[in-house]
This record gives C-alpha cells, sequence and structure tokens, in this order.
C-alpha cells in the first residue's frame, strides 16, 4: 500500500484535494490523530482486501502536529512507502476565502481571541517545520480543479515513482517569487520582447517570442548554464530521495522570457527521461495557466 499525508494551510484546499484522490482510486480518511495513523495504517495493511492506495488528512486541528508528525512518520515509513503534500496559498488568497465562504478558521474555534489574520499567521508558524519535510509542496493560490488535478495527477502517476519529478514555473517579478520553489533563475538581465511592437502581446507560448528570446547570445549563454547546473545537481536531489523539484524562471511580468525558458526546459529534461510539468503562474493573474506536457 502507498500512503500519502495531505497537509497545509487551512483553506488551500485539502478538501478538494481528497475528493480528486478519491476519484482517483484512493481510499481517503480525514484528519486522524497524529498518533493513531501508523496504528490504523498497520489495520489496513492486515486486511483481506487491503487498498493500493490511501491518503490521510492532518491539518492545524491535529494537537501537537509539529511536533509529532515527524516521529510517525519514520513508524509509517517502516510499514509502507509514505509521502507527505504540503498544499499552500498566499495569505490574502486565504483571507479572501474564509471571507467568501464565511467560515471560521480552525484556530479560532479553539482560541475566541484570534483574528482572523491571526489565525493564518499562527499556522502558517505551526507547520513551518512540516512544509520543510514534505516531499510534495502545491502552491493553490491562483489554481483552478482542473490545474489542481493536472499537478496531482503528476504526483500520484505510477509509471515512475522512483525519478524525481521536475516543476519548471514562468512567473513575474511583480507578483512575488513562488511560493513552492526549490530553485529560482532570474532572467530579467534578457533582452525584453515586450518592447517589440510585434511581440508586446504575444507570450513565450508563441513561436516568435521564443525565437526572439534564443536568438540573442545572453539567451543561449544562460540557458546552457541552468541546463548545466540542472543536470549536475538533479542525481543529488534524487539520491537525497527528493521526489519533485520546483524549478522558477521569473522575468518582470512572467510571460516572455521567463515562459520560453519553462518550456524549453521542460521539454529537453522531458527528452532526458525526467517527468516535467511547465507552468505559467502569472499568464493571467487570476487564472494559472497549465500548458500542455
Amino acid at each position: 500500500m502507498k500512503l500519502l499525508i495531505v497537509t497545509g494551510m487551512s483553506g488551500s484546499g485539502k478538501s478538494k484535494t481528497m475528493k480528486l484522490l478519491e476519484d482517483n482510486g484512493y481510499y481517503c480518511v480525514d484528519n486522524l490523530p497524529i498518533k493513531l495513523i501508523s496504528n490504523f495504517v498497520d489495520m489496513m495493511i492486515q486486511m483481506e482486501d487491503t487498498p493500493k492506495y490511501m491518503a490521510v488528512t492532518a491539518d492545524a486541528r491535529n494537537f501537537g502536529i509539529a511536533d509529532e508528525l515527524d516521529d510517525e512518520l519514520k513508524e509509517l515509513r517502516k510499514l509502507t512507502e509514505t509521502k507527505v503534500l504540503y498544499l499552500d496559498s498566499e495569505d490574502g488568497v486565504l483571507l479572501k476565502r474564509y471571507k467568501e465562504t464565511r467560515r471560521l478558521h480552525p484556530l479560532m474555534v479553539f482560541d475566541s481571541k484570534l483574528d482572523l489574520e491571526g489565525a493564518i499567521a499562527e499556522e502558517r508558524h505551526l507547520l513551518r517545520s512540516i512544509r520543510q519535510i514534505s516531499d510534495y509542496i502545491i502552491d493553490t493560490s491562483y489554481l483552478s480543479t482542473v490545474e489542481l488535478r493536472e499537478k496531482l495527477l503528476q504526483i500520484i502517476s505510477t509509471g515512475d515513482e522512483g525519478r524525481l519529478k521536475l516543476n519548471f514555473v514562468a512567473f513575474g517579478y511583480k507578483y512575488g517569487i513562488p511560493s513552492d520553489a526549490d530553485l529560482v533563475f532570474d532572467v530579467r538581465c534578457l533582452p525584453n520582447p515586450f518592447y517589440r511592437p510585434e511581440l508586446k502581446h504575444l507570450t513565450g507560448m508563441d513561436k516568435e517570442v521564443r525565437d526572439y528570446v534564443m536568438a540573442q547570445e545572453e539567451s543561449k549563454m544562460l540557458y546552457d548554464k541552468i541546463v548545466e547546473y540542472l543536470e549536475c545537481t538533479l542525481p543529488m536531489y534524487e539520491k537525497e530521495g527528493k521526489a519533485q523539484l520546483v524549478v522558477g524562471l521569473g522575468c518582470t511580468g512572467g510571460q516572455h522570457r521567463s515562459l520560453t525558458f519553462a518550456i524549453l526546459l521542460a521539454d529537453y529534461f522531458n527528452a532526458k527521461g525526467y517527468s516535467t510539468q511547465k507552468w505559467s503562474r502569472d499568464k493571467n493573474r487570476n487564472v494559472a495557466e497549465v500548458l500542455s506536457r
């Protein structure tokens, strides 16, 4: 049996994630006490019809999660293959979601002195160590349900479990660095197609933009250096046991240079046998866009 522990910020989409996992064959259990997870998993393994895939949520409603999860993971990994998925979202987005649903943050239920902003800050502080030990991190701030499903399918795909999964994210610095990025490369130093009238309203998805960007000697040199760095370090990440690497490519607006690099790098490493995804976080600020793999 393979176990996925789903955790992260309240309001970041854990319930929606569990529904998507259930649709894809997972046996799902919501919010078991941390110390009971290994006992429950052991019981499930002993059953005659043991589920092949299982997902359990663990969040701030679990008192002691920060202190107990690391030890519990050691016990779980003696029993079965176990991974941790951490769902995150920007504070402003979480505030908006709670105000729209008019629900109380879980920590506000247990501490009436906390306001919503304080509860979010307290939870982020509480879960900071959990985020650090997670195998996968997904920032759901601007994801639709379809886009979240795309990211989950990459994580739970069964064809290449042992290989590091690469997610190349194009973003605009004026909107901030992606919170789930493991590595960030700044390509603002390259000539900007935005100032070419015929390219201004196109993006890195268009061949004309990619051709313009990669026709520059600076672009070729920087691209080669990034490839060289990744080819050097990816085996080290795999040896360390990292399951997913999020590589951020940033330019001013996230539409031209960064998107060109995200597409080309994803295609290059996909041809090398890695499972890759190319992602334009800021192509439309209100609705992020997943590109075809």
